[in-house]
């Protein structure tokens, strides 16, 4: 039996006929991050990694969003930090990764420069995405509670597969793309609540493109890298790391067992069991926001490392902020792009409701005894003496509460409306639907070629008082 890598390579360059929902559910992916990276790229982080390489992005194969064409690792750079910046973009459970936040930025890049087709495009989708679900089993979610980034970890080891595949590698090829990716991932997470935390999804981005062509040209690392003495499983695994000593690939697939998580709200997934739990609670209720005395809110340990901003300076970190979320929740009945922004941060109704909301979370033997997830839990006190209780295992957006038709469509919108015209949007987003057909990537040059207003250097900060 070979190692981890050449047992994920050997699949990943096997020939495989992906189901419809699988090609589906992939395109859907692609669709609602390419619409995040539109939405992102005029953040602070995004347009600091522009102007860093702003003399590569003037000639080159691959779009660059913002306008521009660079080499692919620079556009998988720009594109991959754009992507994430918002933490809008899904999240996907079996490797704790923002899984295509890595994936569609490298790919795209990568399949502009090599004039693939949009079938190519998602079955190397596909094949990146098994390989983070493999990857990411045999080390989280001990690798990810201990403090590593998964999706700068996990996300560019899985994410080299699948470049490397739409690079037409064969097994051995794809297994040095790995082996060379393992050696390029970093990111921790105490990063998080600042512009470094979506420049480690570019930064995995750029490496997967880089461990690629690095195997293309014949470089080569240990196959066992994963498992060997001081290798990923030794020095990332965390306390208490499962291993691969079972490791199933495809059969199903991941995005169909377990799918992703296209986001409903534009924060950290940290936050996302509480906040539905409180919408479907105000939805069942009714109760207003200055009705409430408290709210008590319990989830998992990794969660309330996450959420490190109980009083968030900046739009950045509240999206890592369960109070600032919480008081959004309250107020309104859902979350939108337009309540992550420096005046949004500082209103006056929104932080009078920050000291309301405590966060604790389970211990490790009830985390053990939950299978690792246990519910996320919520109490709201009102004034008049009620409690109301109520929790959500499963966010808007998963397989047991998932987006349908309408949610895309109006995610994609939402990102998009202030960027393109009605008739170009709704061009691309019929394209995006029929991407299989696509001879090329073409017909996305629009949405790459927006203009973005500068924004503030990603090191300024907007004070605000409780």
């Amino acid at each position: 039996m070979g190692s981890v890598i050449e047992t994920i390579a050997a699949w990943s360059a096997a020939e495989h006929r992906f189901s419809d929902l699988a090609r589906l559910r992939a395109k859907h992916a692609i669709a609602d991050t390419i619409a995040c990276m539109a939405a992102g790229i005029a953040d602070a982080a995004p347009q600091a990694v522009r102007r860093a390489f702003a003399d590569e992005i003037a000639a080159g194969p691959s779009l660059v969003m913002g306008g521009g064409q660079a080499s692919p690792a620079v556009a998988a750079l720009v594109n991959g930090t754009a992507a994430h910046a918002l933490d809008y973009d899904d999240n996907f459970r079996p490797g704790s990764t923002h899984a295509s936040a890595v994936l569609v930025p490298a790919l795209l890049a990568v399949a502009q420069a090599e004039r693939a087709s949009g079938r190519r495009l998602i079955e190397a989708y596909l094949v990146g995405l098994e390989a983070q679900a493999a990857v990411g089993s045999g080390v989280n979610r001990s690798h990810y509670t201990a403090g590593w980034h998964a999706t700068s970890t996990v996300g560019a080891i899985g994410t080299a597969a699948g470049v490397a595949a739409l690079l037409g590698l064969d097994a051995p090829g794809i297994a040095r793309a790995m082996s060379l990716a393992v050696s390029m991932a970093a990111g921790v997470k105490g990063q998080f609540g600042t512009p470094a935390k979506p420049l480690h999804a570019g930064l995995a981005a750029r490496n997967a493109v880089y461990a690629g062509k690095l195997a293309a040209a014949g470089m080569t690392g240990r196959p066992d890298i994963l498992e060997a003495p001081q290798g990923f499983l030794e020095l990332f695994g965390g306390p208490n790391p499962s291993g691969w000593a079972e490791l199933t690939l495809g059969a199903p697939h991941s995005i169909e067992s377990d799918g992703l998580m296209p986001k409903r709200h534009p924060c950290c997934g940290s936050v996302h069991n509480t906040v539905d739990a409180i919408l479907d609670l105000r939805a069942r209720h009714g109760f207003a926001a200055d009705e409430v005395a408290a709210v008590e809110t319990r989830v998992g340990i990794a969660n309330v490392r996450n959420l490190a901003y109980p009083d968030p300076q900046d739009e950045m970190q509240a999206r890592f902020s369960m109070t600032y979320c919480v008081a959004l929740a309250l107020l309104q009945d859902q979350l939108n792009l337009n309540d992550f922004t420096p005046a949004a941060v500082a209103r006056p109704q929104v932080r009078r409701l920050l000291p309301l909301t405590t966060m604790t979370a389970y211990s490790a033997e009830e985390e053990r005894a939950a299978g690792g997830r246990p519910p996320h839990r919520v109490a709201i006190r009102l004034r008049d003496g009620r409690v109301l209780e109520g929790e959500r295992r499963e966010a808007k957006g998963t397989i047991a509460d998932p987006f349908d038709d309408a949610d895309r469509r109006a995610k994609f919108d939402d990102c998009c409306r202030a960027l393109l015209a009605a008739p170009v949007r709704d061009a691309i987003y019929e394209a995006l639907e029929r991407l299989d057909e696509a001879l090329d990537l073409a017909f996305l040059a629009p949405i790459f070629a927006i203009p973005t207003p500068q924004a503030a250097p990603a090191t300024e900060n907007v004070a605000v008082s409780a």
